[in-house]
């Protein structure tokens, strides 16, 4: 394997200030610096402008629609300097370059077709995984090995064995890592949580969730195609750790329409649960468990905390607050909120003041969040052992949806209670060469 970015222009350009470069450097010439010299105003940080040694250098993992947008807030934190694309598809890494170099007037963008390529550079911070859900696992252990805190893409991961594994590395590592749940990071589901987490709800009782949808399969392959070249479109590398099968252009367009990465498809409990069920973990103050039941009844599934909480997933369409709506439910009232920005409560009292509506769908305020978080060390909104629990959740409900029954969890051992059956869908084999 070489180190060599896909790219030809201007080989006799220096190589790019990078933050530990600048740092690097400056210990070295220490002794210089008693020397009078001229120094631009942007290297010292003047004129609004971050030097080199306070930049968050950034990498990124496969960017298509959703992870364009997110790289979008990305580029504009003025601390950060973006200096490489990784992607399975010729057409995206030119796009993104073209992109990156633009913003940044120069042709310094380097390009990659393997992952490994581009997590071996020593000057990365951070990269930021936007791939289909079967790699996000997979390539966010992969970079956390490589000494590289990770901003990645929701679901997370695409089992059971999959969030612990996720959660243990990061844990091990120290990395910081931050899933793309960006409601975490929205004002008012977090006025909603907070109302449930310091009791102005009484007792909670009920959660809802509502992921637009609930509906589980065994994924299987679509008709085979002529395979087009590797520095076109890599399908080997494309597919991962997820099983083998023939190449197929609509599949690889729409990584959504790819199986999740695995046998067992997630549809709306995973998709769109590893939002709004990670909402209700938060507000129930369990980012450290899971539901302990899980049961489907008519065209909800219901779940239930140790702590006697209940968790309602609704199967219909999206309720007039927007998408990705939640409900907290305590003894003496509830709040309601979704993604236009509506809060509605059992009593005015409980807004204390703030605005019914609190607009607003900015992923900036999440990426702000790891970006901090890079620089104090300390846990991002969506940190890997949040992620690791909700996801857990959405995954057992996926669990009982499939096989049409109640199943009980246990999530200390993070294993279902005298259920081989259900045991045996908490992992999947990985294909060679991939290994967490």
């Amino acid at each position: 394997m070489t180190n060599k970015p896909e790219q030809s222009t201007n080989l006799l350009r220096p190589a790019p200030l990078t933050r530990r470069g600048f740092l690097q450097t400056a210990a070295k010439a220490g002794a210089l610096l008693a020397f009078p010299q001229i120094v631009h105003a942007s290297v010292l940080g003047k004129n609004g402008a971050t030097a080199p040694s306070e930049r968050i250098v950034l990498g990124a993992i496969g960017i298509g629609n959703r992870g364009s947008y997110v790289l979008s807030c990305f580029l504009a934190e003025k601390d950060v300097q973006f200096v490489a694309i990784c992607d399975v598809k010729a057409t995206r890494r030119q796009a993104v370059k073209q992109t990156a170099d633009t913003k940044y007037g120069n042709q310094d963008c380097a390009m990659y077709r393997d992952l490994r390529e581009l997590l071996a550079r020593e000057d990365l911070d951070a990269v930021l995984i936007a791939t289909g859900p079967n790699w996000h696992t997979m390539a966010s252990i992969t970079a956390a090995k490589a000494g590289k805190d990770v901003y990645c893409e929701k679901p997370c991961s695409k089992n059971i064995a999959q969030s612990l594994a996720l959660a243990d590395t990061f844990r091990r590592t120290g990395g910081v890592f931050q899933a793309g749940t960006q409601r975490r990071s929205l004002p008012n589901f977090e006025f909603a949580v907070q109302l449930a987490r310091q009791g102005r709800l009484g007792k909670l009782q009920s959660l809802y969730a509502h992921p637009g949808g609930l509906g589980t399969h065994m994924s299987g392959w679509a008709p085979a195609e002529p395979e087009p070249p590797k520095e076109e479109a890599d399908w080997d590398l494309y597919l991962g750790p997820a099983a083998w099968r023939p190449y197929n252009n609509g599949t690889m367009r729409s990584a959504f329409g790819f199986e999740k990465g695995g046998g067992l498809t997630g549809g709306g409990c995973l998709e769109w649960g590893s939002h709004c069920v990670d909402l209700c973990q938060w507000a129930n103050d369990a980012d450290a468990t899971a539901p302990v039941e899980y049961e489907p009844v008519g065209k909800e599934l219901h779940a239930r905390y140790a702590n006697g909480v209940n968790l309602v997933l609704r199967n219909d369409g999206w309720l007039p607050l927007g998408s990705c709506p939640v409900r907290f439910e305590g003894e003496t009232g509830w709040v309601e909120t979704g993604d236009d920005g509506d809060i509605l409560t059992s009593s005015p009292s409980l807004l204390a003041g703030k605005r019914a509506k609190i607009p607003g769908y900015p992923a900036n305020f999440h990426v702000r969040n790891f970006l901090d978080c890079v620089r104090s060390r300390g846990q991002t909104r969506a940190n890997a052992d949040a992620a690791c629990q909700a996801h857990i959740a959405c995954h057992a409900a996926n669990i009982a949806l499939f096989l049409d029954r109640k199943v009980r969890f246990d999530p200390v051992k993070n294993e279902f209670i005298g259920d081989e059956q259900a045991n045996r869908l908490r992992s999947e084999a990985l294909r060679e060469p991939w290994r967490m």
